[in-house]
């Protein structure tokens, strides 16, 4: 399985979840879309800074790693605030829809800056290697359960690029 290609099909679907999870009125189901939200985008974080990043540092790849880097704290930090605060409070929408922004911009960029130089510099072979092993961790995070309980422990200062 390509990394680049899981990679992007998973933006997608966060994308997606995030997009549900803006459109929940009731609390019941902003909880329950916060749970799939969190859940995947913790697995996809994880999987970048532990498996992705570290296989794809490159001089010409170092400076937009850092930025990634920079991005998923941040992306923590919103998620982990949303985990604690009442679905019914008057900033979860709010709070959400940055969630949602910002996402949707580090996907961007990513897709965007990342990928191309990665593809350049990596055959099909180490590629689907690659995707085999974020694959595993994710499942491994998956079956551990409630991946985005992780999260909270992760704001204090971004991911070292490995």
């Amino acid at each position: 399985m390509d990394a680049i290609k899981f990679l992007i099909d998973q933006h997608r679907k966060l994308e997606s979840e995030l997009k549900t999870g803006l459109e929940a009125k009731q609390s019941n189901a902003r909880s329950a879309a916060l749970v799939r939200v969190g859940d995947d985008l913790t697995k996809h974080l994880t999987s970048e800074e532990e498996v992705f990043y570290p296989a794809v540092k490159a001089k010409g790849t170092e400076d937009v790693l850092l930025e990634s880097l920079e991005e998923h704290l941040s992306l923590k930090r919103l998620l982990a605030d949303l985990l604690t605060l009442d679905p019914e409070a008057g900033t979860w929408e709010a709070k959400f829809k940055v969630l949602q922004e910002q996402t949707e911009h580090h996907h961007k960029e990513e897709e965007e800056n990342l990928f191309p130089k990665v593809r350049k510099m990596m055959d099909a072979n180490q590629l689907d290697a690659l995707g085999q092993d974020l694959l595993a961790l994710q499942q491994r995070l998956q079956q551990a359960g409630a991946p985005r309980d992780a999260v909270v422990e992760q704001t204090a200062e971004a991911a070292p690029l490995k």
